[in-house]
């Protein structure tokens, strides 16, 4: 196998790794350049000045997955329709220097009459297959946009999107809950299990929303508990909608803070849980360059 140099490259940051013929990882960087963030557009140059010497030894080969693919960055590299797995991105992998540098296409699916996309997400689940050796699953990854995808056959069959973290940020810093709220508050797990159980009602989100207000006024919320127990609204609001049976496995991939939350909220309905980050990233590179 070839040298190979995995960049994440997301709305509001960059990551890259230096792996070996193995997969392992030699050498990790980051920067806060994401497409929102590249100088006058010139991924070129980002790309040259932050990867250049790794590109240096002969047959080295770059794969960047993310938002860098997407109609704002680096190029465009069309979506590839579900059901597909790492096999089929590799056919599809738009380059931009022949057999050195590539754009992963990512991945989407028709929802009735409403299409759903992922662009980074599907690189993350095919690592996750390999480090835990599965083939079918249920995967889930936090963030702004959740996913929730189903895998079978080494293959994402289906996927859905949830506004979850944009939501968040939305209530919690624009909306009437942001004047006894505290969004950059650390975790209450006890209010954050309270709003779980809450959405799990079925009451509503629009309804259970102004709860967050309506306890904050009788001071039964502190503004660091309620953005705990919107956190646990918005999560378990998501997690009603799926179907879950005790015991069943479900993989969460992400950043150790979300991650975190979602393992709390899914523990609660008897689901075993398996966590992985960025490692997921460097090794679903590795999956599709095999």
């Amino acid at each position: 196998m070839p040298n190979l140099i995995a960049v994440d490259w997301g709305t509001s940051s960059l990551r890259g790794a230096r792996l070996d013929g193995e997969g392992r990882v030699l050498e990790e960087k980051s920067a806060p350049l994401g497409i929102l963030n590249v100088p006058n557009g010139d991924f070129a140059g980002v790309f040259a000045s932050l990867f250049s010497e790794w590109m240096k030894p002969a047959g080295s080969v770059c794969l960047i997955s993310g938002m860098a693919g997407s109609r704002q960055g680096w190029a465009e590299a069309p979506y590839v329709a579900c059901p597909a797995g790492p096999e089929d991105l590799k056919r599809h992998l738009h380059w931009i220097e022949p057999g050195r540098i590539a754009l992963m296409p990512g991945l989407s699916i028709e929802q009735g009459e409403v299409p759903d996309v992922m662009r980074g997400e599907e690189v993350q689940i095919f690592g996750a297959m390999r480090l835990a050796g599965l083939t079918d699953g249920l995967f889930v990854l936090p963030g702004t946009h959740s996913k929730w995808a189903t895998v079978q056959g080494g293959r994402v069959t289906g996927f859905r999107t949830y506004m979850t973290g944009e939501f968040y940020g939305v209530l919690g810093r624009h909306s009437i809950l942001a004047r006894t709220l505290d969004a950059e508050a650390p975790l209450d797990e006890a209010m954050f299990g309270r709003g779980v159980t809450r959405a799990g009602e079925g009451k509503g989100l629009l309804h259970d929303a102004f709860g967050v207000r309506a306890l904050a006024l009788f001071d039964r919320l502190s503004p660091a508990q309620s953005a705990s127990y919107l956190s646990g609204l918005l999560i378990g609001e998501e997690l009603r909608t799926q179907e879950l049976t005790a015991g069943r496995e479900v993989i969460v991939i992400g950043a150790p803070a979300l991650t975190e939350r979602y393992a709390l909220a899914l523990d609660r309905s008897g689901v075993r849980v398996r966590r992985f980050g960025a490692e997921a990233t460097w090794a679903g590179m590795r999956a599709v360059l095999a």
